[in-house]
């Protein structure tokens, strides 16, 4: 009864291993605020070793022809990416993101009347953000504002358009609709990278804007039961969302912006909406936060269904609420029942509290420091160029990787399994753990961009 039991629990998960694409039940009614991914790293660009790279992914498994509307972000939502600096569990640093969608109400005269078009573009778009501006029917553009010290209490100071004073807003381009629509969509995209001067930080870069999802995962298989070979090979061909967009909020920062007092942070994003309820404020305006999200696939495979939407609406202070989930995980045990696989034998688990909540001793664990589930990077470990990355981060010997931080080349997936069955505890403790354990799909870093913002341009609506 209760291998049944356990098995209809895995089913019932219907997100996991998704990264955090609707992983939990609530977040599903409200997808333009759904966090998917959040990548943090050293930046690899060649001479950009002096910067930070954050990104922070929203509105999951977005189908490139989901057309007329396709896939604006929401302008009463506050997107936020967060950075501990002193290890306390608590901001140090927020960078909030506004959206602003303006409808151009175009109208095209029929037999003498003047009547709305229900397309997003009446003809084809240049190559610059402004070019054609009369055939886009809406206009979606969007500031960054900087919070220092808690943000329930601040208020953001915008940056500024580094090449053109005293503009705080920018533009967010068009999602990919065809090539019809957008024949040069690329360099369309890239006109959209902009320099910004950050209030007390210096000068930056951003861009925000749909690409091609970067996740990789072998998600079909994987939902029916784990219906795959868990030491099987890997191949591009597994990766069941290749064909999927994501929409990205990519901001690089000098480092000496994020450090704090020794050279380990700690990020992580949230996404927050209007509500009476929230304790969040912008402006002295209530929200609540309904999206969180820092090292991958913490929603799906820890926190136990009941607990989801609170995990989702909670801060890294709070989250001794969770610990058990933590020190006692189901994950390994459903490997167990599912493969034989033996899961480990040790309790707590000391090592999914160093992985989750503290970073690792001697990696990136900060002094100090409070137990809390986020990202963490260690500053002073140079970054390597993508040819020279391995794809399992640490466990493949490259300390520049997951989980220090995470750069979009890293293979979480097959790192986190891997982990889960004990990769980080004795053989004779954890068997299992010293297996090649996969999900089949494979990632590495130069799939992508070596440059900002590193992420692939998406896939068009029309081809």
């Amino acid at each position: 009864m209760r291998r049944v039991l356990l098995i209809v629990a895995l089913a019932a998960s219907s997100s996991l291993f998704a990264s955090s694409h609707r992983e939990a039940p609530g977040i599903t009614r409200t997808p333009k605020v759904d966090a998917t991914d959040f990548y943090m790293f050293r930046s690899y660009e060649q001479g950009r070793d002096g910067f930070v790279t954050l990104i922070a992914n929203y509105l999951p498994l977005q189908d490139a022809y989901g057309g007329p509307n396709y896939f604006s972000l929401d302008p009463e939502a506050l997107y936020e990416i967060h950075v501990d600096n002193n290890g306390d569990a608590v901001e140090d640093l927020t960078f909030q993101f506004r959206f602003q969608n303006f409808s151009q109400d175009l109208r095209i005269p029929v037999n003498g009347v003047p009547v709305a078009v229900p397309l997003i573009n009446i003809g084809q778009f240049g190559n610059t953000p402004e070019a054609n501006d009369a055939v886009k029917n809406l206009l979606e553009t969007y500031t960054v504002g900087v919070i220092r010290g808690d943000r329930n209490f601040g208020d953001p100071v915008l940056a500024q358009n580094a090449s053109m004073s005293n503009v705080t807003r920018f533009r967010k381009p068009f999602d990919y609709i065809g090539t019809k629509s957008q024949p040069n969509y690329a360099q369309y995209a890239d006109s959209h990278i902009w320099r910004i001067a950050i209030p007390g930080c210096g000068e930056g870069k951003v861009f925000v804007g749909q690409r091609n999802d970067p996740f990789s995962v072998n998600l079909g298989e994987i939902f029916d039961l784990i219906n795959l070979n868990p030491l099987g090979p890997v191949n591009g061909e597994s990766n069941t969302i290749a064909d999927k967009n994501v929409t990205s909020l990519i901001l690089e920062v000098p480092i000496d912006c994020v450090r704090g007092n020794s050279d380990i942070i700690g990020a992580w994003t949230t996404a927050s909406l209007p509500g009476k309820d929230g304790t969040v404020s912008s402006a002295r305006r209530p929200f609540r936060q309904v999206s969180r999200l820092s090292a991958p696939l913490v929603n799906e495979v820890v926190i136990g269904i009941p607990d989801k939407d609170r995990f989702n609406a909670s801060e890294p202070r709070n989250d001794g609420q969770f610990a058990q989930y933590v020190t006692n995980p189901t994950l390994p045990e459903l490997i167990e029942i599912l493969f034989a696989a033996p899961a480990p034998n040790q309790f707590p688990r000391t090592d999914l509290v160093a992985a989750f909540l503290t970073g690792v001793n001697g990696l990136n664990q900060p002094p100090n420091v409070t137990p809390a589930e986020m990202m963490r990077l260690n500053l002073g470990i140079a970054p390597k160029a993508a040819a020279a990355q391995s794809n399992l981060g640490v466990l493949g010997g490259d300390t520049a990787g997951f989980p220090n931080g995470r750069r979009p080349g890293d293979d979480v997936v097959d790192i986190e399994l891997r982990v889960a069955m004990g990769a980080l505890l004795p053989s004779d403790v954890a068997p299992a753990g010293q297996l090649p354990i996969t999900d089949g799909a494979t990632v590495n870093a130069t799939q992508f961009r070596s440059a900002f913002p590193y992420l692939n341009t998406p896939i068009p609506g029309a081809r």
